[in-house]
């Protein structure tokens, strides 16, 4: 994504001189597709800084990977543009942050949730005061069997890698209600397990001579789950044809007993605003998305939004709105509740993928943003502490103090929002 961005539509404003990677094979297949550029090994990360000189580092590794990048980019003077989450534990975290405050360098870390048209219609509306103080938040993500098996055959099904579907995937949404609330999480406690993609549930399919990944699994054939690299040309090109480079299989068994991370996890957040947010994510549905509701002073907003499904890297668009099942709904007090029309835009995750590189790539020509959905490293922070807290008190049964993981994080840039003083409902004299 951020590559041919580049080098196509932002071509005038920005130049990609390097690309680093592990893999060697897919190291030459970007700068094959990429041009005129040169390509780097990881282990000559400070050499490629060195040769090119550049003014930014747009880290897309693997999760546990992040900081080390981030941090040494920014040692050798780099800003840093950084894909979610921005790491994963509270150490590397605080990592970053002592490293961005010693260096003085920008960490912009890539939200493109908060970008998507009827999501920042949502905060619009919330900055209006339409529903006055916000109180509580429910908050539910579906990921669609197809789609959420997917975390479980890659890297992300161990916590080593990805911090697991609460710092993964969990941190678009902790962000989108940190900034929809203008406001951070200070307590956190969370309940999870993996109860779905699990030995068992293969053995109630039937699929009991399983291997460990799809490409030579006897069960393959009658597999619901089967990922199948070689009828997916980009997948087979990425993948399967690299495997001799690094070893890492892109198709292994969503059943594995190798897997660490949760499926099903409920989690409740107590904002410094004193707003308490109700979560729950579960990875095994079938449909895609969300359903938000915010409960203010003066009504309720109910907003839904259902996304396509797809694969990672199989060449379709992520993320696509359904726009027959995304809608935003407003419930006033003592008044009819009425439906809004619906901000919408085209491209990956909801239409936001072309706004938020509008805004990375070509700052300078981009409209003055009053909802403030740029986001640096003290909203990446915010954003995986809810779910490197949700981990520890999974782990501990116990509610975990946001402030106890990380230390000097500083408070975010978040637009102003109703207060308690303003934001009182107008009562029924009857």
């Amino acid at each position: 994504m951020f590559r041919n961005a580049i080098n196509d539509r932002y071509d005038q404003s920005c130049e990609l001189i390097g690309l680093c990677d592990l893999n060697e094979g897919r190291l030459k297949l970007a700068v094959k597709e990429a041009g005129d550029v040169r390509g780097y090994h990881a282990d000559d990360f400070d050499k490629m800084i060195e040769e090119t000189s550049p003014d930014c580092v747009i880290v897309t590794t693997r999760d546990s990977f992040h900081d080390i990048y981030i941090c040494r980019a920014m040692e050798l003077g780099c800003d840093v543009i950084t894909e979610k989450p921005m790491t994963t534990d509270a150490t590397k975290c605080q990592q970053i942050i002592d490293t961005q405050r010693k260096a003085g360098r920008k960490v912009t870390v890539s939200f493109n949730y908060r970008y998507a048209p009827p999501r920042s219609q949502v905060k619009e509306l919330l900055m209006s005061g339409v529903i006055g103080e916000v109180l509580s938040v429910d908050f539910h993500w579906v990921l669609d069997s197809k789609h959420g098996a997917d975390y479980f055959r890659r890297w992300h099904r161990n916590k080593a890698n990805s911090g697991g579907l609460m710092v993964h995937k969990a941190t678009h949404h902790f962000d989108l209600v940190n900034w929809w609330l203008s406001a951070i999480p200070v307590r956190v406690f969370a309940l999870g397990q993996r109860e779905f993609y699990t030995p068992q549930t293969a053995d109630r399919y039937g699929l009991t001579n399983r291997s460990e990944r799809c490409h030579d699994c006897p069960e393959a054939e009658k597999c619901p789950f089967e990922l199948r690299l070689s009828g997916s040309e980009s997948l087979q090109e990425l993948y399967l044809n690299n495997e001799e480079h690094d070893g890492y299989f892109r198709d292994r068994c969503v059943f594995s007993d190798q897997i660490d991370i949760e499926d099903n996890v409920n989690v409740i957040v107590d904002y410094d605003s004193g707003t308490k947010l109700s979560y729950s994510l579960n990875a095994f549905c079938p449909w895609e998305g969300y359903i938000v509701c915010f409960n203010g002073t003066k009504g309720r907003i109910e907003h839904k939004c259902e996304e396509s499904v797809y694969i990672n890297a199989d060449g379709s668009v992520p993320g696509a709105l359904k726009k027959d099942g995304t809608w935003t709904r407003i419930f006033p007090m003592r008044a009819p509740a009425y439906e809004v029309e619906l901000w919408t835009g085209e491209g990956g995750h909801g239409g936001a993928d072309p706004v938020m590189l509008s805004y990375i790539f070509d700052a300078e020509n981009q409209k003055p943003d009053p909802l403030m959905r740029a986001a640096d490293y003290r909203s990446g922070a915010y954003s995986i502490l809810t779910g490197v807290a949700a981990n520890h008190s999974m782990a501990k049964g116990e509610a975990i103090e946001v402030a106890s993981l990380v230390q000097g994080v500083g408070y975010p840039d978040y637009p102003q929002m109703p207060d308690a003083g303003s934001a009182l409902p107008l009562l029924d004299k009857k």
